[in-house]
């Protein structure tokens, strides 16, 4: 079964977007996650529905930030993508009026809605300007090119 890689490229998607003082074309979002504009469109309309980002038409237009990456919970990123199945494990039902079959369901259930709590409080624990806190000296670096011109 294939995953869903959304919303870590998503939130790579938004990290660049605060570093750049220009709107950011379908296209050029599409080079760089190495899939079609128009699944990038489809995926940033749903941001920007919650009102994480904003789009101009035309020439010279693209995608841009309407807000700063510490007010934008991880949560509210995977809601704006629509909240994907966290597994493909699901509920049996060979067998609906078996007993057994309804108890190994009933504990399924409880162990992926715990698994889904536990997913959803680390996501709203965690902004995606927090994706880059530790490593920022990091990234900094690789950006500098040998002789301290930034690429």
């Amino acid at each position: 079964m294939p995953t869903d890689s959304r919303l870590p490229r998503i939130l790579h998607v938004l990290l660049h977007l605060e570093g750049i003082d220009e709107p950011v074309t379908s296209d050029m979002i599409g080079k760089m996650l190495n899939t079609n504009p128009s699944l990038v469109r489809r995926t940033m309309g749903g941001l920007r529905k919650a009102g994480m980002v904003g789009s101009i038409r035309g020439h010279n237009g693209g995608w841009y930030l309407k807000r700063k990456l510490n007010e934008i919970t991880l949560a509210e990123v995977y809601d704006a993508l629509g909240a994907p199945n966290l597994f493909s494990v699901g509920q049996s039902s060979d067998a609906p009026q078996c007993l057994l079959e309804r108890s190994a369901n009933k504990a399924t259930a409880k162990a992926l809605a715990s698994a889904r709590s536990s997913f959803l409080a680390e996501l709203n624990s965690v902004t995606v300007a927090d994706l880059v806190t530790e490593s920022r000296a990091t990234i900094a670096k690789h950006h500098m090119t040998k002789d301290g011109m930034a690429e």
